[in-house]
Parts: structure tokens; C-alpha cells; sequence
């Protein structure tokens, strides 16, 4: 057991980290001269192995689930493999997209269970970022939180680096692949993501699956974020929030070739 940020008794985050490959061959896999992204060496450690320091150092979480990488990449890790073997990580096969493992991983787990996901290129990921927002995260009176920092915050401490905005009115936001599942009816969110996520050949379809008046107000500018969470919410019945991260390196992940190289650099400015 831990203690969240109010100081009550709760039970700790079990972690699930979704780090299987989304296509063979990927560019920054081959470029690293490793199979699979999971295992790409940042800083001279595999990202996997990053996010999973990151995690074991954070007293908010307790076991941790690796979706992926493939069972013959953990024969190719000898530290993967170990914690697998000993039981420090289970593991379980990843499914043919994120969401579809994300839904494996949460339907195979108590509904007691506070649950924390989180990708394996989240290389940058430090337990004080993970410490920082499963406490916001318990004492937001949602039952699914998402992370986001300010886009604005992102750029300026990362000038250059290449990142997505999710523009609202009233500001920008970057995504930081942290969402907490704080109840059994925010796993169904998970699929809601699969169903969507299958209809990505078919953006009219999957447009009307989030509603056409949200995303109407979307596109037009006019939508805050506030009413975002609103409209989701109600559509879906569940109680989602955002965490505001004061973290600008919680929003990068490691997908391509630049990333790894910026993300070095940045790791490099922490040594010295």
C-alpha cells in the first residue's frame, strides 16, 4: 500500500505499458540495429528499460504488465528477460494495435485495481513525472485522467523538436501517453479506443463515432478543453479529467530518428 497525495490509504497503480511494434521493420529499429523500437538504446539503455526504471522508482505503483515487446525479443534482452522470469514484470503478448493490448491488459486485471498506461518510447519518462500524476491523478474526483502539457511549455523547453498541438480555444496542449483508469467503467474508454481505432480507414466513420458536434466545435476553434471533457464524458458516462503536467519532457516520446537524437541530447544536458 501507499499514500496519495491527500494523504489517505490507497492502493498502488498497477502499471501497464504498451510497447509492441505497430509495423515490421520500423525505421527507427533498423536504424538503431535492434528488431524491435521497444529495445532501441537511449542514452545507451533500451527505452523500455527507462520507462520501467521510471515506474519502479515511483512508490504510487506496484506490479507492472508489458504488452510486448514479442516473446523473442525478451529472449534477446538477457535484463528483460530476467525480470520476466523472476516475476518483477509480467508479461503478455502484445495484440495487433495499442488499443486492442490496452483492452487485454485492463479486462485481465481486478477491477480494484487503480491502473496506469503508459508506451515503452516514453524514454524521457522519471518517477517524479509518474509520482506527480498518479497523485493529481487520484485527487481529481475523475475516473479516467489524462496527462497534457502546455504545448507552449513543450516548445520552449525543447525548441526545434517537432511535436503535435491539440489546439482549444482557450490554449494548446501536448499529449504525454500517461492516462490513469481510476474505476471498472473507465476501462470501457479502452473499447471505445478499439472501435475507433478500427475505423482509422474510414475517417467519416470514426468522425461520427466522437460526435459531429464536438468535433464541429473542434475544427471551428471554438471548443475549450474544459467542454471537450464535458462532451466526452457525457457521451461516454464516464468522469474524464487532465492532469497539466509541469513536466515539458513528459511529451516526448522516441517514434522516429530525430526523436532519439533529441532525446539524447536532452539526457546528455541532465548529466552534466
Amino acid at each position: 500500500m501507499t499514500h496519495d497525495s491527500t494523504g489517505d490509504q490507497a492502493p498502488r497503480f498497477t502499471a501497464v505499458v504498451l510497447a509492441g511494434d505497430r509495423t515490421p521493420g520500423d525505421p527507427l529499429a533498423l536504424s538503431a540495429g535492434v528488431r524491435y523500437k521497444s529495445l532501441v538504446p537511449v542514452g545507451g539503455r533500451a527505452m523500455l528499460l527507462r520507462v520501467l526504471d521510471a515506474l519502479a522508482g515511483s512508490p504510487q505503483v506496484g506490479r507492472c504488465v508489458l504488452c510486448g515487446p514479442p516473446r523473442e525479443a525478451l529472449e534477446q534482452d538477457a535484463e528483460l528477460r530476467s525480470g520476466v522470469a523472476t516475476g518483477a514484470w509480467d508479461w503478455q503478448p502484445p495484440g495487433p494495435t495499442p488499443s486492442t493490448s490496452a483492452l487485454a491488459a485492463l479486462q485481465g486485471l481486478p477491477e480494484s485495481e487503480p491502473v496506469l498506461l503508459t508506451t515503452g518510447d516514453h524514454a524521457l519518462l522519471r518517477p517524479e513525472v509518474v509520482e506527480y500524476f498518479c497523485g493529481q491523478a487520484r485527487s481529481s474526483g475523475s475516473e479516467l485522467v489524462v496527462g497534457l502539457a502546455r504545448y507552449a511549455e513543450v516548445m520552449a523547453a525543447f525548441p526545434g523538436m517537432r511535436r503535435t498541438g491539440l489546439r482549444f480555444r482557450d490554449d494548446v496542449y501536448s499529449g504525454c501517453n500517461l492516462y490513469a483508469f481510476l474505476s471498472p467503467a473507465a476501462r470501457g474508454v479502452a473499447d471505445f479506443w478499439r472501435r475507433v481505432e478500427g475505423e482509422r480507414k474510414h475517417p467519416w466513420r470514426m468522425l461520427r463515432a466522437l460526435g459531429w458536434g464536438t468535433v464541429l466545435r473542434y475544427l471551428a476553434g471554438r471548443l475549450t478543453l474544459r467542454q471537450a471533457l464535458e462532451r466526452l464524458s457525457l457521451q461516454l458516462g464516464v468522469r474524464i479529467g487532465t492532469v497539466l503536467l509541469p513536466y515539458p519532457e513528459a511529451a516526448v516520446d522516441v517514434d522516429k530518428v530525430s526523436d532519439r537524437d533529441y532525446a539524447e541530447r536532452i539526457l546528455a544536458r541532465r548529466s552534466d
